[in-house]
């Protein structure tokens, strides 16, 4: 296990809430030294105590590095109204403000960071390295393009769901109560009946003792949804997206997308040192906190952080 983790709030001058975060030091860790170290986002409707935090981060400080697992704006136990917010100008921004809060620490070395996301934190990921350049290395893991899979879910009610959203705002603007939305069916059966494998062990992660955390919530704020719906994770990426890219999928696919999305943004990336990592029998849970998934996954993600910070 890694030696020692330090519960953080911080602060930025744009900001009027706390972000919070987990930082995970090496065994051994010596404050008088430098050491690199990678920020790690948690998945949509997630939250840092999960597998961002007590899978990657743990693996990655155990590994020499120091590690810092962050709660989104709106989200977990960072501040911010309304709760539940998912803004992917925002969640994005929240990537930016962690390097801030890391390079005024004095055992950073502030030219060695990378930073990895797991599923809608992969593609933020993805999207904040093109113009964040502090970021040195860049993992997804099983990373979904967020915009694109509400698109997809959605379908032809695309521009429906748009109107919907308006009409939630202005009630909420004229006094009314706000609306959350879960992701999930209520009940195993009904995760089930649903039938796509992605769903199925979201609610087995989620809902269950293997995964559930107080702050996992899988809870979505409906008046505040445009954004999301129109933004694309992976503009620009051919022109923006340059450095050193690790990108891991497994091979099972289902209604998330990210195995496709992470074919395409292999394809797409500027970068010319990247690498696709396909895990065969793998699902998108898998790659959460299983041995056949994350321990697989950790098995070329630790040397790749290693090689290139």
């Amino acid at each position: 296990m890694a030696s020692d983790i330090k519960h953080v709030t911080f602060r930025n001058p744009d900001m009027y809430w706390d972000i919070a975060a987990d930082i995970y030091f090496p065994p051994g860790f010596d404050e008088s030294k430098s050491y690199p170290a990678i920020v790690c986002a948690h998945p949509i409707g997630s939250c840092k105590d999960q597998t961002s935090g007590n899978i990657y981060a743990t693996a990655l400080a155990e590994a020499g590095n120091v590690a810092i697992a962050f709660d989104a704006s709106f989200q977990g136990s960072s501040g911010g109204t309304p709760r539940f917010l998912e803004d992917p100008a925002q969640r994005v921004e929240d990537f930016r403000r962690v390097v801030d809060y890391l390079v005024t620490l004095p055992y950073v070395d502030g030219d060695r960071i990378g930073v990895l996301g797991v599923c809608g934190g992969g593609g933020y990921t993805l999207n904040v390295a093109m113009t964040e350049k502090r970021f040195k290395a860049v993992v997804s893991i099983t990373g979904v393009n967020y915009g694109r899979m509400l698109r997809d879910n959605t379908g032809d009610g695309l521009l429906d769901a748009l109107r919907g959203v308006g009409v939630q705002r202005t009630a909420e603007a004229r006094g009314a109560e706000g609306v959350v939305n879960g992701m999930l069916p209520p009940t195993a059966e009904g995760a089930q009946q649903v039938g796509d494998i992605d769903v199925i062990e979201a609610f087995d992660y989620y809902r269950t003792g293997r995964g559930e955390a107080a702050n996992g919530c899988v809870l979505f704020e409906a008046a505040h949804g445009a954004s999301a719906l129109g933004w694309d994770a992976f503009h620009l990426a051919e022109r923006l997206l340059d450095q050193p890219l690790l990108v891991v999928v497994g091979d099972k696919q289902g209604a998330f997308g990210a195995y496709r999305d992470g074919l395409e943004i292999h394809e797409r990336a500027a970068s010319t040192d990247k690498e696709l990592l396909v895990l065969k029998g793998v699902s998108h849970y898998d790659l959460y906190d299983q041995p056949v998934g994350a321990g697989e996954a950790l098995k070329r993600v630790v040397p790749f952080f290693a090689e290139k910070l």
